[in-house]
């Protein structure tokens, strides 16, 4: 299988995620906030589910992005039970803060 042709000094993104520890640690961030929405997800009411999406993952916590205002409403009353479903799913001690912001 050819190579895709690349300008001088560029790396393909697997290639420089490889190369940078800062860069790899972001990856690891967004799988594991992928990882834990996938965890959570099941327990939202289907509408309210298409109104959420991951956000970051940071030493402060995850943040959920919600669509408008009423989702964010919503999905704080929620929040016990998500914070429960991810420590039981052994993700301990961060917690999940909601942010609204509309998809673009």
């Amino acid at each position: 299988m050819a190579r895709p042709s690349y300008h001088p000094g560029t790396f393909a993104l697997g290639e420089a995620l490889g190369h940078s520890t800062p860069l790899a640690r972001l990856l690891q961030l967004a799988r594991e906030s992928q990882a834990r929405f996938a965890a959570v997800s099941p327990l939202l009411p289907p509408g309210l589910r298409e109104a959420v999406r991951p956000g970051p993952l940071d030493d402060e916590g995850w943040q959920l992005l919600v669509a408008h205002g009423a989702a964010a409403a919503k999905l704080r009353q929620l929040l016990p039970r998500l914070e429960a479903a991810l420590q039981a799913g052994g993700w301990q001690g961060t917690p999940i803060k909601v942010r609204i912001q509309p998809k673009s």
